[in-house]
């Protein structure tokens, strides 16, 4: 990760936009984050970043920092996603969330720690919601209302049995299997994406069953939709 913001960075400095030292930028807190990646041109730097930092997590980073406004408006918008963030990791188990700029992007550990199952994964070549799947569904469900001005990016990935075809075909089917329940449990359809990358994107190296099975997930994407970008805005302009 920290190469990743060194490279953000670079880019930021490259398009004149940015006077942040890397120093300055690496040790600044996750609002001033979202104000100097932000400030950078998130639409621009987002595409380039999600298109070269390599294969693990980079449409998700790639999205954040390409829906970011930047400046005074994105620092507030970074303390929104602070709080919620901060929900999520207190309500739902196995959830690891990281704050990047704006946005909130949620993987999950494989176990919770009485041993069960956590998060959203599948058995091998399936896509159907189970119950422990349904149980952090109904959690993201509360959270998403309590905190409704945000748009849902959901993505598909497999292990890499199978293959290429038929491992996009199915996290596809993964994906829109979260999302069609997200919207069963009452979350607006208008917030959610679906989108799908098959075994493009491992989240650990494909060398064994355990690793396979932390790869057969979907994965969450949480930023700001255009009302919240609206009102930050506003404020900062008050400000």
């Amino acid at each position: 990760m920290k190469n990743i913001k060194l490279s953000i960075l670079s880019l930021a400095v490259v398009a004149g936009t940015m006077a942040s030292s890397c120093e300055t930028v690496k040790n600044t807190s996750n609002k001033n984050k979202g104000i100097a990646i932000g400030a950078a041109g998130g639409a621009v730097i987002g595409g380039i970043i999600g298109n070269n930092v390599g294969n693990k997590n980079n449409s998700a980073l790639g999205a954040i920092l390409g829906a970011a406004v930047g400046g005074v408006a994105g620092g507030i918008i970074g303390n929104k996603m602070d709080k919620q963030a901060a929900a999520i990791q207190k309500e739902v188990p196995g959830a690891t969330v990281t704050r990047e700029g704006e946005g909130i992007n949620v993987t999950f550990d494989e176990n919770n720690p009485d041993g069960s199952k956590a998060g959203l994964y599948f058995e091998t070549g399936k896509y159907n919601i189970n119950a422990n799947a349904q149980l952090t569904l109904n959690k993201f469900q509360k959270i998403f209302a309590e905190y409704p001005d945000t748009d849902i990016l959901i993505e598909g990935h497999t292990d890499d049995v199978g293959s290429d075809a038929s491992n996009l075909l199915l996290s596809e089917r993964r994906a829109n299997a979260v999302g069609n329940a997200l919207k069963a449990a009452g979350v607006a359809p208008a917030r959610i994406t679906t989108k799908w990358y098959g075994e493009s994107q491992p989240k650990v190296d494909n060398i064994s069953a355990e690793n396979r099975a932390l790869n057969r997930r979907v994965q969450i994407v949480i930023t700001a939709n255009e009302k919240m970008k609206a009102e930050a805005k506003k404020e900062a302009q008050k400000g």
